[in-house]
């Protein structure tokens, strides 16, 4: 009996710390290209992600209608300016890529984009290459 209890209090403790810890350099890139709605759930899903990792590596890769949340004025459906998220989440260490083929194919300018975007000759080449290069984990909320 005394064997049984040794042997289950032991197992029990090797499950415990097996346990994957949540918190790491864990890399991630978000791909946002289906408008504002989406935008609004990636960016809340970005959020939870730095919650439970705070040490996670994280690009937003954006292309299409995907990049309207990062133009200046943009507002989600309660008024709310993207902007204000985006700044407090790169300030947090997130990375907001925009695909320059969108750009030269909607006819937009850069000038029209938040300070917090970085450019990218292509949005989809771009997120090939973190994930191939760099390792990076594909998450499209």
């Amino acid at each position: 009996m005394r064997v049984l209890l040794l042997a289950l209090l032991f197992a029990a403790g090797a499950a415990a710390a097996a346990e994957p810890d949540p918190v790491g350099p864990d890399k991630v890139v978000y791909h946002l290209n289906l408008g504002l709605e989406q935008a609004s759930a990636g960016l809340r899903n970005v959020r939870n992600h730095l919650e439970v990792n705070p040490k996670a590596k994280i690009v937003v890769v954006t292309h299409s209608v995907g990049v309207d949340f990062l133009m200046k004025g943009m507002k989600d459906k309660n008024g709310n300016p993207y902007e204000t998220i985006v700044q407090t989440l790169a300030a947090d260490g997130v990375r907001f890529d925009v695909c320059q083929i969108t750009l030269r194919e909607r006819k937009l300018k850069k000038e029209q984009f938040i300070d917090e975007v970085v450019f990218v000759p292509s949005g989809v080449a771009e997120i090939g290459r973190l994930q191939q290069r760099e390792g990076y984990a594909y998450l499209k909320p």
